[in-house]
């Protein structure tokens, strides 16, 4: 009985101190994976196992204190414990997780991920050939002992292990399985949720937050229920409605006359348009001829050369002074 109403105690004292709780789950947890976990908390958390009604106790007595505490009460079932912090809670929750143990496929178990055997020697004698053919593992010998062909999925996620399944992964040394604690659900200063939600990222709460923002805004217009959100866009309709009346009517304000004036002579917007233009263009057709007249100088110049002497041809030479028209004369 002081065992109890001591352990009473200190799961008070602990709802007190800390506003952060974590449910973790701790099948198929050992005592010394037990003690690796404390040892890798100490400092930044405090884990409490204990049995579940004494648990519900304790929250149905402290509910006047912090009523909060009662949305807890759901969710106190299986082997479970309690893990108080002030900490940031992804950091607790990846320090409880890290600390995990290879177990053997027992019969019975359930699966926690998939079982895949690889292929290749096994190092068993040619006398079990019959146990693999009972699991359907296609086989073949090679050097005296027995050969899986093919890599085989054994063993589903959240299926039960058989006997043949086990004794199987026990003969070829297979650990599959990984023990350790398991978060579940958060209570976080009064508000309880699933462990997944510790997974979201800042950008990924940002966007949820978007699309929120989104949706409530489309409502609000469909419906014609002004809110801060739908307040913007409904100024802004209403000043094209505006524009739109004012440039089909002779009626005008100062925020559409700049339009109207645009529309009613569209020549001299576009020759304004040009005029300020940047005149990085003009530099950059400068800047571009500028090399070819360099690199071509020489060949300029003999351009310029051949160009006078063939000037000087169409005047002396060939046909004379008046050409080809000579013989009309």
């Amino acid at each position: 009985m002081e065992r109890k109403q001591n352990y009473w105690k200190k799961l008070v004292a602990l709802f007190d101190e800390y506003p952060k709780i974590l449910l973790v789950t701790a099948d198929n947890v050992g005592s010394l994976q037990m003690q690796q976990i404390r040892k890798q908390l100490r400092g930044k958390a405090v884990l409490l196992m204990g049995k579940n009604t004494m648990i519900r106790k304790a929250i149905r007595d402290y509910r006047d204190k912090i009523p909060a505490l009662e949305n807890l009460a759901p969710h106190i079932y299986g082997n479970i414990g309690l893990v108080f912090t002030k900490s940031d809670l992804t950091d607790v929750r990846n320090k409880l997780t890290a600390e995990k143990v290879e177990a053997a496929a027992k019969a019975g178990a359930v699966a926690p991920v998939d079982v895949i055997v690889p292929a290749g020697n096994t190092g068993q004698e040619p006398n079990k050939t019959s146990f693999f053919q009972a699991l359907s593992i296609p086989t073949k010998i090679n050097r005296g002992s027995i050969e899986i062909i093919n890599d085989v999925h054994l063993i589903s996620a959240g299926e039960k292990v058989t006997v043949s399944q086990a004794a199987l992964l026990q003969m070829l040394n297979i650990k599959p399985f990984q023990y350790g604690l398991k978060v579940t659900t958060v209570y976080d200063n009064g508000i309880v949720y699933k462990a997944s939600v510790l997974d979201l990222t800042d950008d990924e709460l940002v966007k949820k937050f978007q699309r929120g923002v989104a949706n409530v805004t489309a409502l609000s217009l469909a419906i014609n229920y002004p809110t801060v959100l739908s307040v913007p866009h409904i100024v802004l309709n209403a000043f094209k409605n505006m524009v739109a009346v004012s440039l089909v009517t002779d009626y005008t304000f100062e925020q559409a006359r700049k339009l109207k004036e645009i529309l009613e002579n569209p020549e001299a917007f576009a020759a304004a348009a040009a005029a300020s233009a940047p005149a990085s263009s003009s530099s950059s057709t400068t800047t571009t001829t500028a090399p070819a007249e360099k690199a071509g100088g020489d060949e300029g110049k003999k351009g310029k050369k051949d160009k006078s002497e063939s000037e000087e041809e169409d005047i002396m030479g060939g046909g004379g002074l008046f050409g080809d028209d000579e013989e009309d004369y």
